[in-house]
C-alpha cells in the first residue's frame, strides 16, 4: 500500500501538462512542505486534479487524503439519536469511528475498482482524479535490522507523474452551527507490486503492492469523462517496467528526529551494511 508521498515542484508546474486547467482559489496561495505527506491518521490536504462534473473542464483543487463516504452523514445521524441531549459527545464518537474508517479508505485496489459491486469503489468508479507526485516513499523490512528502510520511488523519464486516484464529496453538518459543509476526499489506487517494488514493500499484511504508476499519456486517458470500460480496465491493469523506475534509499521519513546530515527528507542516505535489493528479505 501506498501512505508516503513527495511533491516538490510548485503548484503552477500543473498547468505544464494539462491544457485550460483551472486552478482553484485554494491552491492559488503558498502550499506547505510537500516533500514528504504522510496520509496514515493524518488525512492531510493535497492538490489534486480532476475534470469536473458540472463543467467537464479539468481542475486543479485541494482534496483531503482518505475517503469520507458520501453517505457518512446517515453514520452521524446515528450517533445523534444515540446521544440525543449530548452533541458534543455524539461529534465525538463519529469522528473516532470515521478516523478509523477514513484510515482504511487511503487506498483503493484496483482489483476491486470494476469487479466489485459491493465496494466502495465500485459506486465511486466514475469520480476518478489523479495525485501529482515527484515520487512515493515506501518502507524495506531487512532480515536482522531493527527498523525498516525508506525508499524514495520515482520514475526515470517523468520528474512529475499522476498516480489515478478517486475522490467522494460528502456533505456533513458543522458541530456549531449546523450549516452544511462539503468535504472533498481523495484515495490513491494500487496495484500487485513490479519486480522492484516487491523488493522493496517486501512485508506486512499488504506486502507487494505499489501505486499504479501510469506514463503520462494514459493518466490524461485516466480523465477523459467518457472512458471505454475496457480502455478502463487496461489502465488499472497497467504494469510500469521496473527498468523505468528509479530508487533511493532516505533517512527515517516518519520520526521528528532530524537527520544527521541535516538535508532534506528527499536527499539520498547511505545505511551502514545496508543490503542489496533482494537480499535479506524476510521469509
Amino acid at each position: 500500500m501506498c501512505y508516503d508521498v513527495s511533491f516538490t515542484v510548485s503548484i503552477e508546474r500543473l498547468a505544464d501538462y494539462f491544457d485550460n486547467l483551472k486552478i482553484d482559489q485554494q491552491l492559488a496561495f503558498e502550499f506547505p512542505d510537500l516533500t514528504h505527506v504522510m496520509g496514515n491518521f493524518v488525512f492531510p490536504s493535497y492538490p489534486i486534479v480532476f475534470r469536473a462534473q458540472d463543467d467537464k473542464d479539468l481542475h486543479a483543487t485541494v482534496m483531503e487524503w482518505g475517503v469520507l463516504t458520501y453517505y457518512a452523514k446517515t453514520d452521524l445521524d446515528k450517533m445523534l439519536a444515540q446521544f440525543p441531549s449530548d452533541k458534543d459527545k455524539a461529534f465525538k464518537e463519529f469522528d473516532k469511528k470515521i478516523k478509523s474508517i477514513r484510515n482504511g479508505m487511503l487506498n483503493a485496489r484496483s482489483e476491486r475498482i470494476l469487479d466489485d459491486p459491493k465496494s466502495y469503489w465500485y459506486k465511486i468508479r466514475n469520480r476518478r482524479c489523479l495525485i501529482p507526485v515527484t515520487g512515493i516513499y515506501e518502507h524495506r523490512e531487512v532480515v536482522g535490522w531493527k527498523n525498516k528502510i525508506p525508499y524514495l520511488i520515482g520514475l526515470k523519464h517523468q520528474p512529475v507523474f499522476f498516480i489515478p486516484g478517486l475522490y467522494s464529496v460528502a456533505e456533513l453538518p458543522v458541530k456549531d452551527t449546523g450549516e452544511m459543509h462539503k468535504h472533498w476526499t481523495f484515495t490513491l489506487i494500487t496495484r500487485g507490486a513490479n519486480d522492484l517494488l516487491r523488493k522493496i514493500h517486501n512485508h506486512g499484511d499488504n506486502k507487494w503492492r505499489m501505486p499504479l504508476f501510469l506514463p503520462f499519456t494514459l493518466s490524461e486517458r485516466w480523465l477523459d469523462h467518457e472512458l471505454p470500460e475496457q480502455e478502463y480496465r487496461a489502465i488499472l491493469e497497467y504494469e510500469m517496467p521496473a527498468e523505468e523506475m528509479e530508487d533511493m534509499p532516505v533517512f527515517t521519513i516518519r520520526s521528528p528526529k532530524p537527520r544527521p546530515d541535516g538535508l532534506a527528507k528527499n536527499a539520498p542516505y547511505q545505511w551502514a551494511g545496508l543490503p542489496p535489493l533482494g537480499v535479506g528479505d524476510p521469509q
